[in-house]
Order: structure tokens, then C-alpha cells, then sequence
């Protein structure tokens, strides 16, 4: 195969697309953003080009989404980011509810049709590869589905090792360019998130494969695990926060069945020093979502512990993690998966965790969820809840038992209401746990 690249320019490269194309976007922190700018600047000239995106941290809004050019681009969103999601809302866009693991499926079987795939890649190694570097998630299907692939080859992009690289050979037309990827910051721990890290770390045993998500929580979590011993990471998004336990032997992946030795995820998100670390680092695989987040693998694994956040949930353990009432904020991203992963893997825990309350002091614990909320996790997958104010196992419980578990929990100046709401809906069984 020939290891030449087509470099063109991108106002060139993006006239392969056209009037009626379906077209997949590459998100994370690696959004295409000179691409994406040429596409927009076609919006006069272009009809009907529907935009397949995800789960992205972008700078901006993305430049497609303007009204002039509402019959232009048709954004449709199996993750609603902040680049579109005020296009969404406004009702110019479209959302498809969709289990990030099973996105690559819609285009394998084409569910979803895709003409052109718009990439963000490193440098080619020796052998003419370029990686999609902290973005294999949906990318990797995207880029063998798509008849036409276009690239911005970047030097600011890691190469990983994995599913996420294609031979220059099948990219149309390329652009060079030297763009910083997006970098997200640390979320520093709260005083609760600290109490909300201690609780689940401590339920965490030696030799755990661990899938953890992203913010406060998350990193509280990972600072509270420095004495553990061999954990093992298998994970949907790699942060900066596993760094210092992987530096330190705490990760060390010895105990995982499924590539014992190496740290697996599917997408990054962090700072420079991050991406720094994965370049060309063979201890590192990242893959396609399709299979970083099937739960027949993840469940492979000997004690995999599942760690995410979510918005609110009931007294009966209905967990919604990605709408505000009827208001889609986020997507599901990896929280099922993981969930019904660790039920079937041998020793398995999850956690869904959140502060008990809102900043504005609402309680994120709910009779019932808002109106609108979407269900992610339902009543009969939840098993650890963690807040400031406990950890309790909702596993086997019935379901007044729940609720007396679930207030207790639940931040002090809302437990009346909780109280009244549940002896109201779960009669003497509630009740009679009182005594």
C-alpha cells in the first residue's frame, strides 16, 4: 500500500461532500475544527447533508449550526455536547437514543447510511498509519463504514495503539494542520465529593478492573484508591485522574482476563499531559466502543467495578443521567453497559453516584423523577447509590425497603417530604420499617 498522503486544502477536501450526504463528525476533545469551519462555509450551496455526532468537548458551537443553515446541515445526535446541544434544544437538530456501545452497530448494518467520515488523525507512523489518537469510540466503525474519508493529519494528536488507526492509503483527501486538542481540567474534588470518593473506595477490592467516568466524583474516587493493589482499567473514558495509579503500580492490569496487562478505553479526555502520555504507548489499547463497552467483555473481567454519576433518581432506584425533565442535556454514553457488565462479571459492583442536592439546594433524590426524565438505569440494574451522606445497597431490596435506604441518603432538609412521599406510596410497608 502506498504510504503517500493526498494533502489538499480543506476548502478542497470537503467539496467530496454532497447536497443529500450522510456524514459522520469525529468527536471527544478531537472535533475536526478546520474542516468543520470549510463545511460551514458550503452551507449556501449544500442541501440536506445530515451530521452524524456524539459525544464531543469542543471549543464552540459547532459552525453548521446556524439558522440560515437549517436546511443545509440536519445535525443528529446520539449524545447531546455542548457544541450543539442549544441547536438541539432550540429544535433545529434531532437526538437518536442510542447505548454508545451499540452506535458502530446503526452503521455496520446501515441503519444509518454514511457517505463521508471527517477525521482528526496524527502523523503516519513508518508503516503509513494514522490513529484517531483520543478518539476510537465511534470513529474507528465510522471510518470503515464511510465511502469517502477525509482527514486533518495533526501532529497535536497521540498515537494510540488499537482499533483506532487507518492506512493513509484509504484517506480521499487530507489537510494539514497543527490544532491543539481540546483540553478538559481537572475537576477538583469537593468536601462532598471527597466523602462521596471515600465511601465507594472503600468498597473496592484489591484486584478490581475498574470503569470510571469523568468530573469531582470520579477523581475523589481515584485519589482515595492510592493504598489498593493490583486494579486493572477498562474503561470507556480515560482521564487524567488514573495517571498517578498507573505511575504508581496501583494499575497495573495484571489481574484482567481480557488484555491482561494493558489499560483499555475507547476515548480520552484531559490535559496535554495526558495526551502526551498515550503517544505511541504500547501499554495503552484503544478500541472500538462497540467493544470496549459490550458487557459480554467487560463482564470477562474478575471484579469489575462500574463508577458513574447521574442527575437524580427515585425512591425505587430509577436512575436518569442524561435529561433535565424533558430536556436532553447529555446521552447514556456507557452507564448501562457498564452496569449490566459488572452484574455478570464474578464479584462485580456498581455505583451511581451524586451530591444529594442541586447547587440552587433542590434534592436530587425525587419521590418519582422529574416529568420527562429519561430512565437510564432502571429500578432493577441499580445496586450502589452514593452521596455525601452514605453509601447504600439498593440490591435485593424491596421496594419500600428502598425508599427508607434511598432518604437516608437523601440530604437532612428533604427527608420529611421523602418521608411522606413514601409512607403515601408504599403504605404500612413503609411504614412498619420506621420502628
Amino acid at each position: 500500500m502506498s504510504t503517500a498522503i493526498n494533502y489538499t486544502t480543506a476548502a478542497e477536501a470537503v467539496k467530496l461532500i454532497m447536497s443529500g450526504d450522510h456524514i459522520y463528525i469525529q468527536g471527544s476533545t478531537s472535533v475536526p475544527e478546520v474542516l468543520s469551519d470549510a463545511l460551514a462555509e458550503r452551507g449556501s450551496e449544500l442541501r440536506d447533508v445530515t451530521i452524524y455526532c456524539g459525544f464531543s468537548v469542543a471549543r464552540r458551537e459547532a459552525p453548521y449550526c446556524r439558522p440560515e443553515y437549517k436546511d443545509s446541515f440536519l445535525v443528529n445526535s446520539f449524545f447531546v455536547s455542548n457544541n450543539v446541544r442549544r441547536w438541539i434544544a432550540e429544535g433545529y437538530g434531532s437526538m437518536t437514543p442510542r447505548f454508545l456501545g451499540e452506535v458502530p452497530a446503526l452503521f455496520r448494518d446501515g441503519t444509518w447510511p454514511i457517505d463521508v467520515a471527517v477525521l482528526n488523525c496524527s502523523l503516519p507512523d513508518e508503516d503509513g498509519y494514522v490513529s484517531f489518537g483520543v478518539s476510537g469510540d465511534v470513529a474507528t466503525s465510522a471510518s470503515q463504514c464511510a465511502r469517502t474519508v477525509i482527514a486533518q493529519i495533526n501532529p497535536q494528536m497521540p498515537y494510540s495503539y488499537g482499533d483506532a488507526r487507518i492506512h493513509v492509503s484509504k484517506i480521499a483527501a487530507a489537510v494539514a494542520v497543527d490544532d491543539p486538542l481540546v483540553e478538559v481540567p481537572t475537576a477538583t474534588p469537593t468536601d462532598a465529593d471527597i466523602r462521596i470518593g471515600n465511601a465507594i473506595a472503600e468498597r473496592i477490592p484489591d484486584g478490581a478492573t475498574l470503569q470510571i467516568g469523568v468530573g469531582g466524583i470520579p477523581n475523589a474516587v481515584l485519589r482515595a484508591l492510592d493504598g489498593h493493589k493490583h486494579l486493572g482499567l477498562h474503561t470507556e473514558a480515560l482521564t487524567d485522574g488514573v495517571l498517578p495509579l498507573i505511575r504508581s503500580g496501583v494499575i497495573d492490569n495484571s489481574q484482567k482476563k481480557v488484555l491482561p496487562g494493558k489499560t483499555v478505553a475507547s476515548l480520552a479526555l484531559g490535559s496535554r499531559g495526558l495526551y502526551d502520555y498515550m503517544d505511541g504507548n504500547p501499554d495503552l489499547e484503544f478500541k472500538d466502543v462497540a467493544w470496549t463497552n459490550d458487557p459480554f467483555i467487560i463482564a470477562q473481567n474478575p471484579k469489575v467495578v462500574s463508577i458513574n454519576s447521574c442527575l437524580e433518581i427515585d425512591l425505587t432506584g430509577q436512575v436518569c443521567a442524561d435529561s433535565i425533565g424533558s430536556r436532553i442535556y447529555s446521552g447514556v454514553g456507557g452507564q448501562h453497559d457498564f452496569v449490566y457488565g459488572s452484574s455478570r462479571s464474578e464479584g462485580g459492583l456498581s455505583f451511581l453516584a451524586m451530591q444529594a442536592s442541586t447547587s440552587k439546594g433542590v434534592s436530587k433524590i425525587k419521590p418519582m423523577l422529574t416529568p420527562g426524565a429519561g430512565v437510564v438505569t432502571t429500578r432493577f440494574q441499580t445496586q450502589f447509590v452514593a452521596t455525601e451522606y452514605g453509601c447504600v445497597e439498593l440490591r435485593g431490596r424491596d421496594l419500600a425497603e428502598r425508599a427508607r435506604l434511598m432518604i437516608s441518603v437523601a440530604a437532612p432538609e428533604a427527608r420529611e417530604e421523602l418521608e411522606r412521599a413514601a409512607a403515601e406510596r408504599f403504605g404500612y410497608s413503609f411504614l412498619r420499617l420506621k420502628a
